[in-house]
């Protein structure tokens, strides 16, 4: 068989398990299992097993997620993502849309301590919805834009998704945090621009609210001043370079829990319920990067990438074309698969070409970052407007998704422009370096 052959054959086996309702790590560790053993034999296809693992698991990088999703479990708790939104309506909520721009303003801000973004969206759909909503907000609008702020967190550093990219593309973490700080401003500025414009376009959809005296507006920025601290610390001792990321890591997770507990938030229950669940995502994570690794082993020694770069070669396609060309089928991927899974699969297929382009492989990185900020609201398979679905049932799915349109054109906006032009995200590395 040819290496495309046997790539082919991997990924439509890969395809087929999950389909069959198996589990995405184990899929990704059966496929890659059995084709090395029929490449070399199962002798060193079952040594992998072991060796694999055991190297992930002593991965000083990979301690990072537990730790940052501690943090966002912490800081849950603490109740930092209804001070957020308070302050932000206390001081922007009297102005046609205040509401959506406070929306989008507290999901970047708590989406900076937080790990997930989904946990991001759910947390902001129970403590900024019913708000919207009672002022007379209309329900696309209000959801639209609830779903849009979820999907920031990834491109927020700490990002649980940048750190994974970077253990399978074995590049530095606080390269790609640096990188996409210029693209998260960036998409902030642009999601902020398309509520202007729909509230412009339909001034019903957010009606004004009451001016809130500055004593009430002063009284919510000191309650949401312990977020403030934890972004400080967070985001001021790793780019100083007072802490390197697994020290970041460790101190806001630290810090996180001792604000929760200052604050009463902490008992018994609650911090068991936490450690569980973060454990139980730990513990997810873990298996899909390792299930990753496998057959990503598997992959390489097949040659499949040396193989995929011939066959572009002889295209002679500029390498712009190429790349778009990617996106697109990232985007068709993603709309009916898994995005992170859908980048852990590709990323063998995929780095090796982008290398070969001239490309940085942080700048892809950040490329994967928006991509799968699209993948989370985009139809049929939403994962964060299923979410605000549930949480909202009244509201039905075609109404959240029309509010989010706006949104993704968007995020297809600043993906464009990251792609035509690399340095928006290279450039704060290079100044750093």
């Amino acid at each position: 068989m040819t290496p495309l052959l046997v790539g082919a054959t991997g990924l439509g086996a890969l395809f087929a398990l999950i389909l069959l309702q198996v589990p995405i790590a184990f899929a990704m560790i059966i496929v890659g299992v059995i084709g090395f053993a029929l490449q070399t034999g199962w002798g060193p296809a079952l040594t992998i097993l072991a060796s694999e693992p055991a190297g992930l698991l002593a991965s000083v990088d990979l301690a990072t997620v537990p730790l940052f999703l501690l943090m966002g479990t912490f800081a849950s708790v603490a109740g930092f993502s209804s001070d957020i939104y308070a302050a932000a309506a206390a001081l922007f909520g009297h102005r046609r849309g205040g509401l959506a721009y406070a929306t989008i303003g507290g999901c970047a801000a708590f989406g900076a301590v937080c790990g997930s973004s989904t946990a991001t969206a759910a947390t902001f759909a129970k403590a900024a919805l019913p708000e919207m909503l009672r002022r007379g907000y209309s329900p696309a609008f209000a959801t639209g834009t609830i779903a849009a702020g979820g999907t920031l967190k990834a491109l927020i550093p700490p990002s649980i998704v940048m750190i994974l990219y970077c253990i399978v593309a074995r590049t530095f973490i606080f390269d790609l945090f640096t990188a996409s700080l210029v693209p998260a401003l960036l998409a902030i500025v642009l999601n902020l621009l398309a509520i202007r414009i729909m509230v412009s376009l339909n001034p019903g959809a957010a009606p004004i609210g009451e001016r809130m005296p500055w004593s009430e507006r002063i009284a919510a920025l000191r309650k949401a001043a312990p977020v403030i601290l934890l972004m400080l610390v967070l985001f001021g001792g790793l780019y100083s370079g007072v802490f390197t990321v697994n020290e970041a890591a460790s101190v806001a997770a630290v810090l996180a829990l001792a604000l929760a507990l200052w604050r009463g938030r902490l008992d018994r229950t609650v911090l068991w319920t936490g450690l569980r669940e973060t454990a139980a995502a730990t513990a997810m994570i873990y298996g899909v990067i390792i299930g990753a690794s496998i057959f990503s082993y598997f992959i390489s020694t097949a040659r499949v990438p040396d193989a995929l770069i011939g066959a572009i070669g002889e295209l002679n396609l500029p390498p712009v074309a190429i790349i778009f060309a990617l996106l697109v089928a990232y985007l068709i991927l993603g709309a009916v698969f898994d995005e992170i899974a859908a980048m852990l699969i590709t990323v063998p297929f995929v780095l090796p070409i982008i290398d070969k382009l001239g490309y940085d492989p942080i700048w892809w990185g950040v490329i994967n970052v928006v991509v799968i900020e699209l993948g989370m609201i985009i139809p049929p398979i939403g994962i964060i407007v299923f979410i605000l679905h549930g949480l909202a049932p009244d509201i039905p799915l075609r109404t959240i998704y029309r509010g989010v349109t706006p949104f993704i054109i968007a995020d297809l906006v600043l993906l464009a422009l990251l792609t035509l032009v690399p340095s928006i995200a290279l450039w704060l590395p290079a100044v750093l370096r």
